[in-house]
């Protein structure tokens, strides 16, 4: 990515914050980043929303990659689906864009996590962390536990439950020990068994 198309997208999530998604136009983000509106289009095309669409994948990108940094090390199954839905939960909820998103633009912001964006949160997170899982289940459970702890992150995210905390990691093990191991139990013995 060009410093320009950088500076793109970094003054159009300080648009974004300044005004709200509804209310930037392409003229505030070429001149926020210093950059004229045939420059913008011309690594943008199709302008405002192919910009906040690529906004949209970089930050996936640095989510996931965050994530997966702090994923490393674990051993076991266990520990690495405890420390997916920790540190991704620590980081929505430390992500002050998001809340300044969900305050100022909550329907945006909220199909964005769901309904239109939640297919593409999936692929992410299959990208990012689907060859973790790998190691302890076979490529098809592997998907779908991947989907279901994207699924149960956001929910969990947007909608805090007082009896389960991601963010707090004896909550999370102890929701992932009676809720989710149990289902992929068999694939996980059989993985960890071959390879002992």
């Amino acid at each position: 990515m060009t410093p320009a198309a950088i500076r793109i997208l970094e003054a159009a999530k300080i648009c974004c914050e300044r005004w709200g998604i509804a209310k930037v136009s392409v003229d505030d983000i070429a001149a926020e980043a210093g950059v004229s509106r045939a420059t913008l289009y011309r690594m943008y095309p199709g302008g405002k929303d192919v910009v906040f669409d690529a906004l949209r994948v970089r930050e996936l990108e640095e989510f996931f990659a965050t994530l997966k940094a702090g994923v490393e090390g674990t051993e076991t199954l266990e520990d690495l689906l405890v420390r997916t839905v920790v540190v991704a939960t620590e980081e929505l909820r430390a992500d002050e864009h998001l809340a300044l998103m969900l305050m100022s633009e909550p329907g945006d912001t909220l199909s964005q996590l769901t309904v239109q964006g939640l297919p593409r949160i999936i692929r992410m997170a299959s990208l990012f962390l689907a060859p973790l899982v790998d190691r302890y289940l076979d490529r098809a459970d592997a998907a779908k536990l991947v989907d279901l702890l994207a699924r149960l992150v956001i929910s969990y995210f947007l909608a805090p439950s007082e009896h389960v905390d991601f963010g707090d990691p004896a909550s999370a093990r102890a929701f992932i020990n009676s809720q989710i191991l149990p289902t992929f139990q068999p694939a996980r013995s059989a993985s960890s068994g071959a390879s002992s």
